[in-house]
């Protein structure tokens, strides 16, 4: 179904101008507009009225005065768009050299592998031949694309989702398949390891072969000792979800996670061994935590030690994500160091790497980790013998995954400053103290070019509806060194709701959110309850409730700031990708706390979603929501007649995990009702946007909407505003 783009024209223009039937994801660049409809704004010179004539003319040290939205700032949407490369995971390979899958925005978004020079000064080189792209779509959401086995490197492949292999240090030698041709992405791989007593490769696989929307789960072995293409041997299957298989360095057991319906892996789960025969089967298993139904726990990233020994973690006993150990001969699960902080965070994709051994020569039992306690993360080293953690002073308050190379970890961080970047920590020789700090790879190397106009993070702590219960956000005041609002101004809020919801957002330096700060609005992040981060006791607040805490989060954070003189109370605008969508129509629809929304990619009608999400998050919704009665009552497009203010719709057509029938529906009650909506839909784009044209449109378009229709300013930036229903 096509929807009509139209452009509106300058306001010397009578009336917007539509370009009937076409698909808005063909139209949406002035550029790509045939040249009688290029009417341009002469006010790209006017929309600032006395700011964008004069910035630059300002006598050193002094600063303009302009309503706030209006500020001309250099960090454009194609700056957001063009420089913010993702991170699809990373390791080390024999030599120690770093090797990592990085997404390109304006390469439409293909994750290619790339290795780290091999000395001082060398620039990295692409691994990956350009008809190839390394990603897997397993359980949608991917992870664990790859693996490294001395000099070669086993990778999934996004179109076909075969398991290729490639040498890592010949770029012309084409990859050679592991896996058989099924005709097309039917099949795919994740989260592998070697096995080198067997000469095999031991990976996840998902197999929509029989049913699209309820694939089969096993974990498999791909035998490496022929160029024979052969089917994959299954070594486990019967539950509904499996990761970390994890092989120890004997080759004789083989550690792994698993969970089944109604639960996500942060829920309950259960970590099993099995014992490997001589012909590499498992020969017998025993399941080593999350088997008692007395104990709530979800066991996660295990991992067997160098002297044979398998450590984990798991939320049993505090409620936080702490590291395990299990002790073989009697059975038991021993804690190692116990803290109400996260040493992990949940399993939305494969390969999560958050703890790693260590080798000292007068220290052992060392394990290089990080935890998250009260909205920031701290790396350390774990003393396993004396149980006690000396903290490494690092730039970054955001960690993730860590690996060990050579005298040295590789740690994916970030910061207030710090985009999402890889950074080299050499430690010094007892291992106890970082000595050396070097950033290998940056989301956004451009961003310390705009340092002035950067907002730094307040972490707010705030009442919510519950007595005695608060929820914590992150609030980003306006900052640009050329201007400033006066006195008797305050300025307009976006708050933005994160997905998942079972997720955290964290205090770092992210341009789309300087998009927004460095014009002149205030940007607030929340991690309503639910969120992740702050134990279990805070990530089951949402149990049975989404739709009702999170948005009551929202609104009491919106409050708050409004009541401590911070924003605007009557310009109050709310944004939110997948659940965070969700969350913005819910808060549209059943509260009048906002004056406008953007639903990226939202839900709308929750027993719609569960009818056609993929299998991964099936059942996610029923511990969410509850029964028939509260899917009905928490669905925004049931109650159309609530909504009273404007809304923008942004959709991917190839989304599978919250299908474009969504957005369509509420588009059209919307529309019918007569409120000002508008829908723009992406085609090649799946569940998040990642071609930089696609991401630049979106920032655009909103801004634009909610300065026209809420903030009583005009955009600095020459903007041609989308069509808007009801309105245009």
């Amino acid at each position: 179904m096509a929807f009509s783009a139209i452009i509106t024209l300058t306001r010397y223009c009578r009336s917007p101008i539509p370009l009937s039937h076409l698909q808005i994801s063909r139209y949406h660049r002035a550029s790509s507009f045939p040249k009688h409809f290029q009417c341009r704004r002469r006010i790209t010179t006017i929309l600032m009225s006395s700011a964008s004539e004069t910035a630059g003319t300002a006598p050193e040290g002094t600063k303009l005065t302009a309503s706030y939205g209006s500020w001309k700032s250099p960090i454009t949407a194609d700056v957001v768009s063009g420089s913010g490369k993702r991170l699809g995971g990373f390791a080390a390979d024999s030599l120690g050299r770093l090797l990592w899958i990085e997404s390109r925005p304006t390469e439409s978004g293909r994750n290619v592998l790339v290795r780290e020079g091999g000395s001082e000064g060398d620039k990295p080189t692409d691994i990956t031949p350009k008809d190839f792209a390394v990603r897997t779509v397993a359980q949608e959401y991917g992870g664990g694309a790859f693996s490294i086995l001395g000099e070669s490197v086993v990778f999934s492949n996004y179109k076909d989702q075969r398991l290729y292999k490639q040498p890592i240090s010949s770029t012309d030698s084409a990859p050679v398949p592991l896996t058989p041709d099924y005709g097309g992405p039917l099949v795919c791989f994740a989260d592998g390891v070697f096995d080198s007593r067997f000469n095999r490769y031991l990976t996840v696989r998902e197999d929509r072969r029989e049913s699209s929307t309820n694939a089969i789960t096993t974990i498999v072995s791909i035998d490496l000792s022929t160029n024979t293409i052969k089917e994959p041997k299954v070594l486990v299957e019967g539950n509904d979800f499996y990761a970390f298989p994890r092989i120890d360095h004997k080759g004789e057991r083989v550690a792994w996670i698993e969970w089944g319906h109604p639960n996500m892996p942060w829920d309950r789960s259960q970590l099993w061994v099995g014992y490997l025969s001589d012909n590499g089967d498992i020969k017998n298993r025993i399941c080593v935590a999350g088997g008692d139904p007395s104990i709530v726990e979800a066991p996660t990233e295990p991992k067997w030690s160098p002297e044979g020994e398998l450590f984990f973690i798991t939320d049993r006993k505090n409620g936080f994500w702490n590291i395990y150990k299990w002790v073989e001969s009697t059975n038991e699960v021993l804690p190692i160091y116990s803290i109400n902080a996260e040493f992990t965070k949940p399993l939305w994709v494969f390969g999560l790497n958050s703890y790693e051994f260590l080798q000292s020569p007068t220290r052992k039992n060392l394990i290089a980790c990080s935890y998250r306690m009260n909205g920031r993360s701290y790396l350390g080293i774990l003393d396993v013998t004396q149980s006690k953690i000396s903290l490494l002073g690092i730039p970054f308050t955001d960690v993730n995954n860590i690996i060990s190379g050579l005298d040295c970890l590789y740690v994916e961080g970030a910061s207030a400053v710090h985009p999402l970047s890889i950074a080299k920590v050499n430690l010094d020789d007892e291992k106890s103290k970082a000595v050396d700090f070097k950033i290998i790879w940056s989301s956004s190397s451009i961003s310390s070019s705009y340092r002035p106009y950067i907002s730094s993070p307040e972490l707010i702590e705030f009442p919510t509806e519950v007595p005695g219960e608060n929820a914590y956000a992150y609030f980003y005041p306006p900052t640009n060194p050329c201007f400033q609002a006066s006195p008797d101004e305050k300025p307009p809020l976006l708050l933005k709701s994160h997905g998942g919801p079972t997720a955290e957002t964290r205090g770092i330096l992210n341009l789309s959110i300087q998009y927004w700060t460095s014009r002149g609005w205030a940007f607030v992040d929340v991690n309503y309850g639910g969120s992740t981060g702050y134990g279990r006791a805070y990530r089951d607040r949402l149990l049975g409730r989404w739709g009702i805490v999170d948005v009551n989060d929202c609104c009491s954070c919106a409050k708050f700031l409004v009541d401590s003189g911070k924003v605007d109370g009557e310009r109050l605008c709310i944004t939110g990708g997948s659940a965070g969508g969700y969350t913005t129509l819910a808060a549209l629809a059943f509260r009048d706390t906002f004056k406008a929304g953007a639903s990226l990619y939202g839900v709308a009608d929750l027993g719609l979603l569960r009818a056609e999400t993929h299998k991964f998050e099936s059942h996610y919704i029923d511990n969410l929501v509850g029964d028939e009665k509260a899917y009905f009552e928490r669905s925004p497009i049931n109650f159309v007649n609530n909504f009273s203010c404007p809304i923008v719709l942004f959709q991917g057509l190839d989304d599978k995990v919250v299908p474009p029938e969504q957005a369509r529906k509420i588009y059209r009650a919307l529309k019918d009702k007569g409120l000002p909506v508008a829908l723009v839909e992406y085609e090649g784009e799946q569940h998040g946007f990642r071609k930089a044209e696609n991401i630049k449109f979106t920032l655009e378009q909103q801004m634009v909407f909610f300065a026209r229709l809420v903030g009583r300013f005009q955009v600095a930036d020459d903007i041609t505003p989308l069509k808007v229903d009801n309105l245009d």
